[in-house]
């Protein structure tokens, strides 16, 4: 059998397969299936955070609940682009590498992207977007200054109450991802710095 954990690839230490339930192993293959078949690689992350099986299924369904196209009401577009802005913000080194991949891949852009990246205020954004991309830097620097007047400002750029909740959960699983990533230091895959460019 191959060893489903083999490298080093964070300041923590590898999984062990033989601590990881049978049924969770399968879910995160599946995981991991997914991202071959997408990218032709496993992102490193999902061969780090099953060390903690449990708490990384709780992150697997957090994310699928933000990023499920059919029970969601922001688009992959605007949410992936809400968490560059905030990964950017946070310096984050490894959100920016492999969220940066996936929307390239989603725009065709990549210049887009890189700047969104580097300083979301050198790129071409729409009323809508700037709003969007306002608000998760805004959020994200000043969290103590946030105030409902943010509903407003982005109620007139045409978001609707769904869209609002669900970019501050955008902003908010960022900002939560941005924290540990920071801590545990996961080595991005190489091929996502050329991928979808």
């Amino acid at each position: 059998m191959t060893e489903k954990y083999p490298e080093q690839l964070s300041h923590l230490q590898k999984p062990d397969e033989k601590e990881i339930p049978g049924e969770l192993q399968e879910l995160f293959d599946k995981a991991t299936d997914d991202q071959v078949r997408n990218w032709g690689f496993i992102n490193n992350l999902f061969r780090v955070l099953p060390l903690n099986a449990r708490q990384y299924k709780g992150f697997l369904d957090f994310k699928n609940s933000l990023f499920d196209e059919d029970h969601c009401y922001l688009s992959n577009v605007e949410k992936e682009m809400i968490g560059l802005v905030v990964s950017s913000t946070n310096g984050c080194t490894y959100c920016l590498t492999t969220h940066g991949d996936y929307l390239r891949g989603l725009t065709k852009d990549p210049v887009w992207v890189d700047k969104l990246c580097y300083n979301y205020r050198s790129a071409e954004l729409n009323h809508r977007q700037k709003a969007l991309c306002d608000f998760a830097y805004f959020l994200t620097a000043y969290p103590r200054e946030i105030t409902t007047e943010w509903v407003d400002r982005l109620r007139e750029a045409g978001l609707n109450d769904h869209e609002i909740l669900e970019a501050s959960y955008i902003v908010g699983f960022f900002n939560y991802t941005n924290r540990w990533v920071a801590v545990i230091g996961p080595k991005p895959n190489d091929g996502h710095y050329s991928h979808n460019r």
